[in-house]
């Protein structure tokens, strides 16, 4: 009987030059929505997020900047309030999008937005032409002061005045250019001034029917869209707002970590309770031959120091996930995860993921050489590992040259065979070879002592 052999390589990227999927993207902002209270946990389901089909909406609301009235009902007044959070998440969305290409420092803990209505009496106290602001936003001050003041804790004299972080105005200009498209789509108009964010309905807007709230010149969102996530959230009581910890502690037994192992275990990996026992357990993923390094101080050791990690993630003080990560002079390197079967819906393999490359970028800033995450073994033919190169761009370890090779380039060759010497395979499509080749029975051959391959769930 032939033998089949799976290769696996090692999977690793720059976490300086990661950029999040769309979907890598969703997962965070489904975590911030349900830590806001905005995602329903019962039904665990995503809250519908079609800007197109709330076009309605807006335009219903845009239209009352023109009624001349003394007072608004409860009804448009409610509506006002579920535009507003809604402008308030997309701001946060790309201010998060800001952060995570490096455009905001990604090791400052930036606040959240607030996009409040403009009454009709303050805008007949601006300039010419705010008779048609309806929004207005001013966060950009507060990212500005925020950077600041998480800079100032870190400056010391060798830092240059080019440091200095971005003005509001600056801030602002960059925040409206990526949210004009967005309230386009909603009927509004947006523009940076002096540092705020400004919504402007596009048209002046006029109604003569008293029983009518729309008129807008597309009549089509007068017949109101069943799937608006916008209208379908006043059915909802009052956010209860949760909160979320990340903290991270030294590789350790912990009785109420092997209580969520075990039940992972069982739940999401069918093992039998024999099969899972605390001895099995504590040679898994707590004991380590790693020697614990301390910060030193200098940018040597980053603050959180070298060794063997478990980064647990905890919710209302209950335990979800448990992330085991190695910290290391040049990456950080993730294990294992675990976590509570009855938070599937969060996506957690991919957040903490998220979290981990994040890690490595903040202790950056205090250890230069800490610069890669390492995702464990890729296997090109295991359809369970191929979310690692998710997280992009990524490069796989040939383990005969010992060479990293971008995935881009690796992946057209593993699609057509199994076993690949990725480096003499790459030169040799750049119609080069230094060194004599090695057969893909060299490959085969080595994989049989490869025994530390450990399948980690994507979610």
């Amino acid at each position: 009987m032939e033998k089949t052999c799976c290769p696996s390589y090692t999977i690793r990227l720059r976490a300086g030059d990661f950029v999040p999927s769309k979907e890598q993207q969703r997962v965070s902002r489904r975590m911030q929505r349900f830590v806001d209270g905005a995602l329903d946990v019962k039904k665990a389901v995503e809250a519908t997020e079609d800007p197109s089909t709330c076009a309605s909406a807006f335009n219903e609301v845009s239209s009352l900047g023109t009624k001349e009235t003394s007072s608004v009902t409860k009804k448009e007044k409610n509506m006002g309030d579920h535009i507003t959070d809604y402008l308030s998440e997309q701001v946060d969305n790309v201010i998060w999008t800001c952060r995570e290409s490096g455009q905001f420092p990604c090791s400052v803990q930036l606040p959240k937005a607030s996009v409040k209505k403009v009454s009709q009496a303050k805008r007949k106290l601006l300039v010419e032409g705010a008779e048609n602001l309806m929004y207005s936003s001013n966060i950009a001050f507060q990212i500005a002061a925020t950077i600041r003041q998480a800079q100032s804790i870190v400056k010391d004299a060798s830092q240059s005045a080019e440091d200095n972080p971005l003005p509001p105005k600056i801030i602002a200009e960059k925040l409206a250019a990526s949210l004009d498209q967005l309230a386009k789509t909603n009927g509004l108009s947006i523009r940076a001034c002096n540092g705020h964010i400004n919504y402007y309905t596009a048209a002046t807007q006029a109604s003569s029917n008293k029983d009518s709230h729309i008129a807008t010149s597309s009549q089509e969102s007068a017949t109101g869209r069943e799937g608006c996530s916008l209208r379908n959230s006043s059915m909802h009581p009052k956010r209860k707002r949760r909160r979320l910890e990340i903290r991270l502690k030294r590789s350790s037994f912990d009785p109420e970590e092997f209580a969520l192992y075990k039940r992972y275990q069982i739940n999401v990996h069918n093992d039998t309770p024999d099969d899972v026992s605390e001895s099995l357990y504590r040679n898994f993923l707590v004991d380590t031959p790693l020697v614990p390094v301390q910060p030193s101080g200098d940018d040597r050791v980053p603050p959180c120091g070298f060794g063997s990690f478990h980064q647990q993630y905890v919710i209302d003080g209950h335990l979800v996930a448990v992330g085991v990560i190695d910290i290391l002079p040049k990456c950080l390197s993730s294990n294992y995860l675990f976590w509570d079967p009855d938070y599937a819906f969060l996506s957690l393999g991919k957040y903490s993921a998220l979290q981990e490359i994040g890690l490595v970028k903040e202790n950056e800033v205090y250890c230069p050489s800490l610069q890669y995450y390492y995702l464990g073994y890729y296997i090109h033919s295991c359809s369970k590992m191929r979310y690692k190169a998710a997280y992009r761009p990524s490069e796989l370890l040939c383990p005969l040259r010992y060479k990293w090779i971008p995935f881009e380039r690796a992946q057209s060759l593993l699609d057509k065979k199994s076993y690949v010497v990725l480096s003499d395979s790459v030169l040799l499509q750049n119609g080069e070879s230094s060194q004599p080749l090695v057969s893909g029975n060299v490959m085969e051959e080595q994989d049989d002592d490869n025994s530390n391959n450990v399948l980690i769930d994507d979610e």
